[in-house]
C-alpha cells in the first residue's frame, strides 16, 4: 500500500550544482594553494604564517561577537513577549541585520587561505553583506516556490505560510466508529504512523 506523492518512474537528472560544485572546490583549493606560494615567494613564508594566523584570530573574534549580538537579539525578543503577555507597550524595534552573514564571514576569515579571507573581508562590509542577504533571500524564496509537491521545500514552505502566528495545528483525526474489537496479537497489532497525503 502506498500512500502520498507518487513516484516518478523517470530517471532523475542530476542538478548543476551537483555536477560542478565538486570541481569548483577543487579549483578553489588549487588556487588558494597556488596563492599562497606565490605570496610564500615573494614575501617569505614568515608573512604567510602571520597572514594566516592574523585571519583566524580576526574570525574567530567576528564569530564571537556576532554570537553575542544573536544572544542579545534572543534575550530582547523573549523580554518583549513577556512585556506583551504581561500587557505592556513594546519596545521599538531596532534594526538588526543578520548575524548568519557575519558569521559566515568569520568562517571564511578562519579558513587557511588569501581568497577565503579576502571573501570574508568583504562580507563584513555593510553594504556588500546586505547586497549578499537580499540574494541570497531571493534565491531560496525562488527554490522554494519552485519546489514540487511533498518535497523538503514544500514542507518548508507549507510551514512559514500556515504557522506564523501559531493558530494553525496541523494533525490528523482518527474516530473510530462500531464496537471496540479486542486486538489479537500478530505482525499488524503494532503501532501504525499516520497516514500523509
Amino acid at each position: 500500500m502506498t500512500t502520498g506523492v507518487p513516484l516518478s518512474t523517470a530517471p532523475r537528472r542530476r542538478s548543476r550544482a551537483r555536477t560542478f560544485l565538486p570541481l569548483a572546490v577543487a579549483a578553489w583549493l588549487i588556487l588558494e594553494i597556488w596563492l599562497l606560494s606565490l605570496v610564500a615567494g615573494a614575501a617569505g613564508g614568515l608573512t604567510v604564517a602571520a597572514v594566516l594566523a592574523g585571519g583566524i584570530v580576526l574570525g574567530v573574534v567576528v564569530i564571537k561577537r556576532a554570537g553575542r549580538r544573536a544572544f542579545k537579539n534572543l534575550t530582547n525578543t523573549f523580554q518583549q513577549a513577556q512585556q506583551a503577555q504581561q500587557g505592556q507597550p513594546p519596545a521599538p524595534q531596532q534594526p538588526g541585520g543578520g548575524n548568519g552573514l557575519t558569521m559566515l564571514a568569520g568562517l571564511l576569515l578562519i579558513l587557511p587561505g588569501l581568497l577565503s579571507d579576502v571573501a570574508g573581508l568583504l562580507l563584513l562590509i555593510p553594504p556588500v553583506r546586505a547586497w549578499a542577504g537580499r540574494r541570497l533571500t531571493g534565491s531560496l524564496q525562488r527554490q522554494m516556490a519552485a519546489a514540487p509537491a511533498g518535497s523538503f521545500g514544500d514542507a518548508f514552505q507549507q510551514a512559514r505560510i500556515h504557522y506564523p502566528d501559531g493558530k494553525v495545528v496541523q494533525g490528523e483525526v482518527i474516530r473510530e466508529d462500531g464496537p471496540q474489537q479486542p486486538q489479537r496479537p500478530g505482525p499488524d497489532a503494532g503501532y501504525r504512523p499516520p497516514l500523509a497525503p
